[in-house]
């Protein structure tokens, strides 16, 4: 495992034990050149999912640019990294569970849209914005129409 500090190839694996939903294995290492530590999980390898993107194209699905996205919509928010990545975890679940090799990019953006309704509303908007494309301030203002409306109830 290269190390994230000085990229030196060799590590050692300093403690090994499965995380609370024991789909991973979380490895703490030390580098063997720089001496820090550091984290990796280990996963099962699964069939990859194929997303299919607005303009027909495809590509494997992928954790991190998901995870970018949701971290740029909570930027300045105050909202854990932990939280987020919990998201993207039930999100990839979600769609391993569907048992599709092939899944809308549509579908991936409603996912995290719930998920971060629930989590920031500020994110939830900021990502709308972009995911929903608001051609005009009137669809804009629908769409935070219709979180105060839910809050209200």
């Amino acid at each position: 495992m290269k190390c994230p500090y000085c990229f030196y190839i060799d590590s050692r694996v300093i403690d090994s034990r499965p995380t609370e939903e024991g789909e991973k294995i979380r490895r703490r290492r030390e580098c063997l050149n720089c001496e820090k530590r550091f984290t990796t999980y280990e996963v099962i390898e699964t069939t990859p999912v194929m997303v299919i993107k607005k303009d027909k194209s495809r590509e494997v699905f992928d954790r991190a640019k998901l995870l970018g996205g949701l971290l740029r919509a909570c930027a300045n928010r105050p909202v854990s990294a932990q939280m987020l990545e919990d998201a993207v975890d039930d999100i990839q679940t979600n769609i391993q569970n569907t048992m599709d090799r092939e899944v809308l990019s549509s579908r991936i953006g409603e996912l995290a849209m719930k998920h971060l309704r629930e989590i920031d509303e500020v994110a939830y908007v900021r990502f709308a914005s972009v995911y929903r494309e608001f051609k005009d301030l009137s669809s804009f203002m629908e769409e935070l129409k219709s979180i105060l409306e839910e809050r209200s109830k």
